[in-house]
């Protein structure tokens, strides 16, 4: 699991993002290595009208990072026409005091994070949504796709001792085009409570589309206090198999 993250009322936006932002970009999210997102105007301060406003967002990591928004940036482009997710404006590096940082910019989409109070307050609707979204998404065709986030890449990077811990990997059930971070807040969801995008890309692969339902229904007691999770599995097509559940579930908590 990534770091909790929360922006405090006092912190200070680098003077590297408001010579890309302009003025008094909105902080979104701050993360314990140092990332960061904001929500600004792309097209500057001078829009007339709220209706005629261009918004984005731009996340900045200091490198080395263990987020790669480069890749990111061509995970979202392969995805255009493909599946509703961000689209790139812009991706860039520049030197900060020595220090390199890495910049990505995509266009801001309708509709709200599906763990905000709106969308929480109503999370039966919501988990529903996310069920649309990630079977859509799994419905990309895989040989489509040139990237893994197999069981066996994913094995390659965890510690030996945790991978005595899992146990056997369980046989594929199918292959499809996973989120690769398919918790809840990575979902957009209208106004109308219905599905919009998804965002945060960078570990889209084809995997095992267990690896990605099983976290996706973790997060759900990480954000929701009253929801019915069959409305998932109804909304997605399938029954919970409980082993592959608990195995997936085991793998992403010891990555």
């Amino acid at each position: 699991m990534r770091p909790a993250s929360t922006v405090p009322a006092d912190y200070v936006i680098p003077a590297d993002v408001l010579e890309i932002t302009g003025p008094d970009p909105t902080p979104i999210w701050l993360n314990q290595m140092g990332g960061l997102t904001v929500r600004f105007q792309l097209d500057g301060p001078d829009a007339e009208t709220e209706s005629g406003r261009r918004w984005g967002y731009l996340k900045r990591n200091p490198l080395p990072n263990t987020e790669d928004l480069e890749l990111e940036a061509t995970k979202l482009r392969w995805l255009d026409g493909r599946h509703p997710a961000p689209r790139v404006v812009d991706h860039l590096r520049r030197d900060v005091e020595g220090a390199e940082v890495e910049y990505l910019v995509t266009e801001a989409l309708p509709g709200v994070n599906a763990v905000d109070p709106s969308r929480a307050a109503d999370a039966n609707t919501t988990i529903i949504a996310i069920a649309h979204g990630l079977r859509m998404l799994h419905g990309i065709p895989v040989d489509d796709c040139p990237w893994t986030w197999s069981t066996e890449d994913r094995l390659g990077l965890t510690s030996t001792e945790a991978v005595s811990r899992l146990g056997p990997a369980p046989s594929v059930d199918r292959l499809v085009v996973c989120h690769g971070d398919p918790c809840a807040p990575n979902t957009l969801i209208g106004d109308d409570g219905e599905f919009v995008a998804n965002v945060d890309m960078q570990r889209l692969g084809v995997a095992d589309r267990w690896a990605d339902l099983a976290v996706a229904t973790m997060s759900f007691g990480w954000n929701y206090s009253d929801y019915d999770e069959a409305l998932f599995w109804g909304a997605y097509g399938t029954a919970p198999d409980i082993e592959r559940i608990r195995y997936y579930r085991a793998l992403w908590d010891a990555e």
